[in-house]
C-alpha cells in the first residue's frame, strides 16, 4: 500500500463530566475525535482481538489525551494512542488482582510519577507503515512539551481522589504495557522492558511492561515542585 496523506487529531480529555459511549450507541454523545478513536478501538481490539466490548471505555479515557490518524482520501480514522497521565493504579492489581481485595489504593503515589501510553491500535489494512510508531513518537513529542499539563491533570487527580500529601512533578517517565508481538517495536523505539514487573494476561493477551525516560523541552516553565 502507498503511504496514505495523513491528518493527526487530538482530543484534549474529555473530563470527568463528559458521556463516553460506544460508538453505536445512540444518540452518541462522544467528541468527534474520541468517536474517531472509538471506531478504530472498537475494530482492532473487539473486533478483531476479542477483548470485551463493556471494558473498551474505561475511566482513564476521562482523563486522558487522545490522537487519531485519519486518512485524508477516505476521512476514515485509521490509528489512535491514548497518553494517560499520572498517577497510575498499583501494578499489583494487573498481575495478582487478588490484591484488589487487600486495601490496595486505587492509585499509586508512592512512586515516581509516569504518564503511560495505551491503547495504541492500526487497523488492518494500513499495517506495515510504520503508523503505531509514528502515533508513539506524535504522543512523546507532545509530552515532553506538555509538562506542566500532565503535572496539573495530576493534580486534579489529587483533588477528585482527596489525596492530602505532596506529589512529585513528572519528570518524562513513560510506561507501556506493551503486547508481547509488539514488544521489540517498543524496544526499537527506545523502551526497555522491566523484567520485574513480570509478565501478566490482559483479555487473554500476554503483557510486559516497558519504561523510557525523555527529554522535557519545556522545562523553564514546569513546576519543580
Amino acid at each position: 500500500m502507498a503511504q496514505p496523506t495523513l491528518v493527526t487529531t487530538m482530543q484534549p480529555p474529555p473530563g470527568p463530566h463528559a458521556q463516553l459511549v460506544l460508538p453505536e450507541s445512540t444518540p452518541n454523545t462522544n467528541p468527534p475525535v474520541f468517536h474517531g478513536a472509538m471506531q478504530v478501538r472498537m475494530r482492532v481490539f473487539v473486533d478483531e482481538q476479542k477483548c470485551s466490548a463493556d471494558a473498551e471505555i474505561d475511566a482513564d479515557d476521562y482523563r486522558s489525551w487522545h490522537w487519531v490518524l485519519t486518512d485524508s482520501a477516505t476521512h476514515h480514522p485509521i490509528a489512535v494512542i491514548r497518553l494517560v497521565p499520572p498517577p497510575q493504579p498499583p501494578h499489583e492489581l494487573l498481575t495478582h488482582p487478588e490484591a484488589s481485595q487487600q486495601n490496595l489504593p486505587d492509585y499509586d503515589w508512592a512512586h515516581e510519577p509516569c504518564i503511560k501510553l495505551t491503547r495504541v491500535a492500526v487497523v488492518p489494512e494500513y499495517r506495515g507503515l510504520g503508523l503505531g510508531r509514528q502515533l508513539v513518537e506524535t504522543a512523546l513529542a507532545w509530552a515532553g512539551a506538555h509538562a506542566g499539563e500532565i503535572d496539573a491533570a495530576a493534580q486534579e487527580m489529587t483533588v477528585r481522589t482527596g489525596w492530602d500529601r505532596p506529589v512529585a512533578a513528572w519528570r518524562g517517565l513513560v510506561l507501556v504495557h506493551a503486547q508481547v508481538d509488539v514488544e521489540q517495536m517498543y524496544r526499537r523505539l527506545g523502551f526497555a522492558t522491566d523484567l520485574s514487573l513480570g509478565r501478566w494476561d490482559e483479555e487473554g493477551i500476554e503483557h510486559v511492561g516497558m519504561f523510557k525516560r525523555i527529554p522535557l523541552t519545556s522545562e523553564a516553565d514546569h513546576d519543580h515542585r
